[in-house]
């Protein structure tokens, strides 16, 4: 599928779940190792590396959500998860508003599966090539660049 294509695919997503839920609310996190790496994850259905996440049930919280996704995606149990932002998004004709949190003392028992194909610890310093330009801004501002409230 095109470029264009896999962003027309989700902006109908969103739109469909703007309709339904009224809000569009995503949730990420900067998910940290003992060694300072930061977790990322490659969908099934997007290209390239992105930080872990996903979305806001109708009736859920943001912090509901952040746990219960990283526990879908990436077996996340325990640890420590703090808001570290809020950005927004544009998808073609809409925005959703995204918060960022930062995870740190979890343990991770990761299974590949449908949503997930894999996973990797990255040095924020030193990001993976095919990591997306948003989890490249995010690495960044890991490391001491200005925030951007730009997803």
């Amino acid at each position: 599928m095109s470029t264009f294509g896999r962003r027309l695919f989700y902006a109908c997503f969103l739109t469909a779940r703007a309709l339904l839920s009224r809000v569009v609310v995503g949730v990420n996190a900067l998910v940290l190792d003992a060694g300072g790496r930061v977790l990322l994850v490659r969908h099934g259905y997007q290209p390239g590396w992105q930080l872990p996440g996903g979305g806001v049930d109708g009736g859920e919280t943001p912090d509901a959500a952040i746990r219960r996704e990283l526990e879908e995606e990436v077996g996340l149990a325990g640890g420590m998860i703090v808001p570290a932002g809020q950005y927004v998004r544009r998808v073609l004709w809409m925005y959703q508003l995204i918060l960022l949190y930062r995870v740190e003392g979890a343990t991770i028992a990761f299974r590949p599966g449908l949503e997930i194909r894999e996973i990797l610890w990255a040095d924020p310093h030193a990001p993976p090539p095919g990591l997306s330009p948003a989890s490249r801004r995010r690495l960044a501002e890991l490391a001491g660049a200005a925030v951007s409230r730009t997803w």
